[in-house]
């Protein structure tokens, strides 16, 4: 394994899309949503264990979910968790971690992944992520991987080429368009999912940062000679109390001119929600997603249901619903209004307080 390659977990996101299963409480990362034994930022962990030495992983996550990183990637020591004092977006998160790992080794190349996607041909994905590390290799670049899409997804981020090279220069980004415009995408043949998986040298993202995020730049290069001390924590929690919240795809990546993507079909989703989970889910002859053994439907039809697990259920007469129950909530709502998940939330917190958010 090469010693200058490093992998970025970032792991402060709440889930809340996946409300009530995904918690503030216990996000998606730490939930085992499919049953395989395995939580998704323990999946994510173990798909980048075979290119990356074990003391070269850093998660970012929020303070509070430090030690769920440790229970769940045990592998880890305490040191490399990085923890956020408040949320701020990818890119104050990447900044950390990159202006860290410079201290470190200024020679290091960054993966940077969620910690909460799927990848269901793995073998095919690290070897994409193994031809990314090479080409970094010999070009001052900053990649990111792009997916083919299957359907004009009107919530991922879009990515065009400039050509039909298998890594091609990035032409422009298109964050969440609307279905017209999805589906013009997905015809003309230019545009792929953007997957928020990066790939580049430390010295250059940490370059892109200076140019295009100067004041992010001035604020975690202050801090440089905390990184690793003592005076972490405190210095940290002061540079993210005054850091401006930006992803780092609107604040470096749409502006700068060395962006390359390589896109790929390997089974990728981000199961960010409940619609997406139902299109990996198994499905019964009725195209139902539910447990097997303890949900009996009748007469009902394209329904995803998330039941505890000795919890029994009967369902009769849904037609594409949502139906999520938990020790303490509830959820039954049409598929097509998922995205009236956050407001669901605000509601219950305004009656009920912060204890089922």
């Amino acid at each position: 394994m090469d010693k200058n390659v490093y992998c970025v977990i970032m792991a402060g996101g709440g889930g809340a899309r996946l409300w009530p299963k995904s918690r503030w409480s216990k996000p998606k990362q730490f939930l085992d949503i499919f049953g395989t034994g395995k939580s998704f930022i323990r999946l994510t962990y173990e798909r980048f264990a075979k290119l990356v030495p074990t003391e070269n992983f850093m998660v970012v996550t929020n303070v509070q979910y430090k030690d769920m990183v440790l229970e769940h990637i045990p592998e880890l020591d305490e040191s490399q968790v990085l923890c956020e004092p408040v949320g701020r977006n990818t890119a104050p998160c990447i900044c950390y971690a990159a202006y860290s790992l410079r201290k470190r080794n200024p020679e290091a190349k960054m993966i940077v992944t969620p910690s909460d996607h799927m990848i269901m041909q793995e073998e095919e994905f690290r070897e994409i992520i193994s031809e990314l590390l090479d080409f970094i290799t010999g070009h001052n670049v900053l990649m990111t991987v792009g997916l083919t899409p299957s359907r004009p997804e009107t919530g991922y981020g879009y990515i065009q080429k400039s050509d039909n090279n298998k890594i091609s220069r990035v032409k422009c980004f298109t964050e969440k368009p609307n279905l017209e415009l999805a589906q013009t995408f997905v015809q003309c043949g230019e545009f792929f999912w953007n997957s928020g998986i990066f790939i580049w040298k430390v010295k250059d993202i940490i370059s892109a940062v200076a140019k295009y995020l100067p004041e992010h730049h001035a604020l975690f290069s202050s801090i440089d000679d905390a990184y690793g001390t003592m005076r972490e924590k405190e210095a940290i929690e002061q540079v993210f109390s005054v850091c401006r919240a930006i992803s780092i795809d609107y604040g470096v990546m749409e502006k700068a001119d060395n962006v390359y993507v390589r896109c790929g079909d390997f089974g990728w989703s981000d199961v960010g929600t409940w619609g997406s989970l139902y299109l990996l889910a198994h499905k019964d002859k009725y195209a139902n997603a539910k447990p097997d053994d303890r949900c009996f439907t009748y007469d009902t039809r394209n329904c995803i249901i998330s039941l505890p697990k000795e919890k029994v259920a009967v369902i009769s007469g849904l037609r594409e619903f949502i139906v999520v129950d938990t020790e303490d909530i509830l959820m039954i709502c049409p598929r097509s209004e998922e995205q009236n998940i956050r407001k669901y939330i605000d509601e219950v917190k305004f009656h009920m307080g912060d204890k089922h958010q």
